[in-house]
């Protein structure tokens, strides 16, 4: 849903400033992209019809509140957070501890459980109360005593008041170098091309802006795009099977008993959901036409989440009409308009099902707000419908009906930063959506030379439409691009109909695809609007709560912000012993005493180095190299010769040692780097910053290459005799690491192969440009 705020600049949140006011300018660094900015909704002020949120209050550096002091703290923080302790537990061993004390007259930080959650409850960052409602089938019910136990309950629902959730966010100062103020479009400057990326940045935000501005009190808003999520998640498994539809929300401008399954019980699970999302959102109702505008907009949900949103029958298209037999048919799309007809012709139950897919028993949530409809603003899936639904459920499974034993290829893949090992192959029993990630980007070179020559195709042109949707900017050649892999993959498709592998190809999950140039238009990058967002959010927000908590009412964690906010004001340098000392007298400088073995030397243990670390840094620089210090001499001083004449028409090889340099002093060899750089579209975000390991090995050049059907470049090792050709390079040579996996033949390899000789073992070696994204797009 969209929302158009109209604020006042006093009213304004310290942090951010208001709209530049300039219609164009250039962007970024040099002069090689521009912005058009919306001259409508601005950004500029005007009126305000609901109150902001108070200004942040400077806080002084010794106020732990709500904990008394930072032992407190820090134990609430290892119990409920590091530890994850049960209640029992806590209530053990608090007990034990009252215990120890009583000699001394003392008392522990906490009584019991309670105490704990209460203090942490009442940690005022956030400051949003919790609201609650019960609901309860209404409709008619068989006669006593067959009425089912669903038709008596009541259900609770928890939420926050979805209006001071946006405003909250809007008054963190985090987002001060991360928000859009009002809707632009970019372009560069050499091919003046529109390029999608954030959400501001595309065609939706910009009609809705042209459509709000023609109201002329509406002039100078400020343009707030709040977008929804929600998916369902199960926190206890075996015992009560307790089920969560957790519903997460954001805003467009930062920079994404048992009983049976009967019909009537399907329809009022899928109309209490309707209903609560109706209750929920009932605040943002009343301002669809007044200064504060509220519109529905992208909402975030996988297929199964989307048949419920949607009002729709499973195995139907919650964006087009295409019949359900044949779903890759040409079709017009669904709109909220034509099921209102429909219903207002009285159209029968029977035929809403069998011709259009609708379940016309649920009320859908968008019923009540005007400008609202749910079949334009799904937002595609990138994780549960690709990776997981369409790669490993469909591709995968169908080409293993045909090779079964390739587990011995993947186990022999050769390891590379930020790839898993499948060391036994991929026969585990649960996937999750890293699983199959990791998996796609050593597949093709594992089933090449065992599968015929289309699938190998279908393979390739699939992960090269996954890359490409991915990417972190998207421009109309991207989306001619991405068109041009969904025809291709249509047809390479054909070989498992003709193979007897699938019967037909009318998929939901596969035609999926077909619809993904018209949501990069409207919402720029799918990257930025993925329900592996909300997988992330499940663990930390629902799971670990539920289960520190004592499993029947959870707690919200709130000890992570103030986590943050006590780092932010350097309180939590020193261990909390320091802080007794000083407190007592014992140490002026406690912070002083833990750093005075090496004051001059920075740290680094190992496990702030793990590769594929997200690390939450500055992205304005762009790569932070810290080197690790441990070949032949004459490589190094040829090295040396090399630096010295650059542009010496001689092969090095063949120049005498003693026309090399002199060089007595001594010399370190680096093996291996730290390396610190902003990667969109990897693991730590559209925005963020990671770090990974770099390890020197040998390097393979002038060998042969071939492109082949695979799509990756092919190398061989290059020998000197019976050597390896080898060479010492300036680091400055280096682009990026290559991730080598084998070209592993058309004859099974032995089952006692370890990955660790698989450089040794073959001959040739494909250049995988489907090792990450950096790769993706350096190796196209």
């Amino acid at each position: 849903m969209i929302l158009f705020l109209m604020l006042l600049s006093e009213d304004i949140p310290h942090h951010l400033s208001l709209s530049h006011g300039v219609d164009s300018e250039f962007y970024g660094a040099g002069k090689f992209l521009y912005r058009n900015y919306h001259t409508g909704l601005n950004g500029d002020c005007a009126l305000i019809c609901y109150t902001p949120p108070c200004p942040l209050i400077e806080q002084s550096s010794d106020d732990w509140a709500p904990f008394r002091n930072h032992t407190e703290f820090k134990t609430a923080e290892f119990l409920y957070s590091h530890t994850q302790m049960s209640a029992p537990n806590i209530n053990t061993l608090l007990d034990l501890w009252a215990t120890s004390l009583l000699k001394h007259n003392d008392h522990p930080p906490f009584a019991d459980h309670k105490d704990l959650y209460n203090t942490i409850n009442n940690i005022p960052i956030g400051g949003i109360n919790w609201q609650s409602f019960s609901i309860q089938y209404s409709g008619d019910k068989p006669a006593e005593p067959d009425v089912p136990p669903w038709m008596s309950e009541w259900f609770d629902v928890w939420y926050h008041d979805p209006r001071e959730v946006a405003w909250n966010i809007l008054a963190n100062p985090d987002y001060v170098n991360e928000f859009d103020y009002c809707p632009f479009r970019e372009f560069s400057v050499n091919k003046d091309e529109h390029r999608f990326q954030d959400f501001m940045s595309a065609d939706w935000a910009w009609q809705q802006a042209d459509i709000i501005a023609t109201n002329p009190d509406n002039l100078g808003a400020t343009f707030v795009p709040i977008i929804l999520g929600s998916d369902k998640t199960t926190v206890s498994v075996g015992m009560g099977n307790n089920e969560y539809y957790s519903l997460y929300l954001s805003i467009g401008n930062v920079c994404n008993n048992e009983h049976a399954e009967t019909k009537e019980f399907h329809n009022f699970r899928h109309q209490i959901f309707h209903s609560s999302l109706a209750k929920i959102l009932n605040t943002l109702k009343d301002p669809m036409s007044k200064p504060e505008v509220a519109r529905f907009g992208p909402y975030i949900a996988d297929y199964e989440e989307q048949v419920l949103l949607t009002s729709i029958m499973r195995r139907w298209c919650p964006r087009c009409l295409a019949p359900c037999q044949s779903l890759d048919d040409d079709a017009l799309c669904r709109c909220e308009a034509h099921r209102e007809a429909l219903f207002e012709e009285d159209t029968f139950s029977s035929v809403l099902w069998s011709e259009f897919g609708i379940v016309g028993e649920v009320v859908p949530f968008t019923n009540d707000f005007t400008h609202a409809d749910i079949h334009q603003l799904i937002a595609p899936d990138l994780l549960h419908q690709i990776i997981k639904g369409y790669f490993k459920d469909h591709l995968v499974t169908w080409a293993e009906r045909i090779m079964d034993d390739i587990d011995q290829c993947l186990a022999a893949a050769v390891p590379f930063t930020g790839l898993r090992c499948f060391l036994q192959g991929r026969g585990f029993k649960q996937w999750t959506g890293d699983d199959s990630k990791a998996l796609m980007k050593i597949y093709l070179p594992a089933i090449e030379g065992h599968l015929p020559t289309d699938v190998i195709r279908m393979f390739r042109v699939f992960l090269e439409f996954c890359y490409l949707i991915q990417k972190n900017v998207i421009t109309k050649d991207t989306i001619s691009q991405i068109e041009d892999m969904i025809r291709w993959f249509h047809h390479y498709r054909q070989i498992f109909h003709q193979l007897g592998v699938i019967p037909t190809f009318s998929l939901p999950r596969q035609h999926s695809m077909k619809h993904y140039p018209d949501p990069i238009h409207l919402f720029g990058a799918p990257n930025g609007l993925c329900s592996s967002t909300m997988e992330n959010k499940h663990i930390k927000a629902v799971k670990q709560p539920w289960r520190q908590s004592n499993r029947y009412n959870t707690l919200l964690n709130k000890i992570a912000a103030l986590h943050v906010n006590f780092t932010k004001r350097s309180m939590l340098s020193g261990m909390c012993l320091m802080d007794a000392l000083h407190a007592e007298g014992g140490v002026d400088n406690p912070s002083a005493s833990v750093n005075a073995t090496s004051p001059n030397v920075q740290i680094e243990s190992s496990a702030d180095l793990d590769d594929g670390e997200i690390d939450d840094g500055p992205t304005e620089i762009e790569a932070q190299v810290q080197l690790a210090q441990t070949c032949p001499l004459a490589i190094k001083l040829r090295f040396l010769f090399e630096q010295l004449h650059p542009h010496d028409p001689h092969d090095h090889v063949t120049i005498p040692a003693d026309s090399f340099p002199v060089y007595d002093g001594k010399v370190s060899v680096v093996n291996s780097a730290s390396l610190r750089f902003y990667a969109p579209s990897d693991p730590s975000g559209i925005g963020g910053m990671q770090r990974e390991h770099i390890q020197s090995c040998l390097t393979w050049r002038n060998g042969p290459a071939r492109y082949d059907y695979t799509g990756m470049w092919v190398v061989q090792p290059s020998f000197d005799g019976h050597s390896w050709n080898i060479s010492v390079i300036h680091i400055n040579a280096i682009y990026h690491a290559a991730h080598l996996l084998p070209v592993y033949g058309t004859e099974f390899i032995p089952h006692n192969l370890n990955f660790c000789h698989s450089l040794d073992a073959f001959h040739a070696f494909y250049v995988n440009k489907f090792a990450d994204h950096h790769a993706f797009e350096i190796a196209f």
